[in-house]
């Protein structure tokens, strides 16, 4: 557990901080800085008891998990790599939204490949994800784990298709792209350290139940 008595949050940058900003005005709780403009990664609020400390979107759940962080705010995507495991995870957020999907070049015929049990070469950094999609339909693939931007693979001859989120599809279509099926909404969601809702659960609770109102 992190020796902090107050409260910290972990967020990370860009959309998701961006979007839990009115949820946290919600409960009261206001940034003194936005990481976009600040090196600073642990960041103090307008109150003496809440601080937000700025980790990569991945690394969400591992923070809360060994207790470095009490809440923290994560897309349903990293939870389902991560396992979710020691999380209590309260509340979807509703926010961050976009779909995980398979995406092929356009003249791929990918009904056609999974019809005649072709073996596929699929490239993700959402691995368990993928796995259990395609285990699921029965179809085999190779999987390669990529860090990087999914949509070079194809084009580069690494991939048959990518699984990866889309919102808009816009990088698809700008790189020749095509989603040929959806496999899960995704959102972000709010994950409570367990052993900190029993400590601090005077601290927590009223932050979670302003998220719970804000949202409904």
């Amino acid at each position: 557990m992190n020796g902090y008595s107050g409260i910290t949050i972990a967020l990370s940058k860009g959309r998701i901080f961006e979007e839990t900003l009115p949820l946290l005005a919600a409960a009261g709780i206001v940034p003194n800085e936005n990481p976009e403009a600040s090196r600073k990664l642990i960041i103090g609020t307008n109150r003496p008891d809440v601080r937000v400390v700025i980790v990569r979107a991945s690394d969400v759940p591992t923070y809360v998990q060994y207790g470095a962080a009490d809440l923290g705010i994560a897309g349903k995507d990293v939870l389902l790599e991560h396992g979710g495991a020691g999380l209590y995870q309260p509340l979807d957020l509703k926010i961050a939204r976009c779909r995980m999907c398979v995406a092929t070049p356009a003249g791929f015929d990918y009904a056609a490949a999974v019809r005649r049990g072709a073996r596929l070469r699929v490239a993700t950094k959402y691995i368990n994800t993928a796995r259990a999609h395609f285990a699921a339909k029965g179809v085999h693939v190779d999987l390669i784990k990529l860090y990087g931007s999914m949509e070079l693979a194809p084009l580069a001859g690494l991939a048959d298709a990518i699984v990866d989120l889309v919102s808009s599809g816009g990088t698809l279509k700008a790189n020749n792209l095509v989603e040929v099926e959806d496999i899960m909404p995704i959102s972000a969601r709010l994950v409570v350290n367990q052993a900190s809702l029993k400590m601090k659960r005077g601290l927590l609770q009223p932050v979670i139940d302003s998220f719970e109102s804000a949202l409904s």
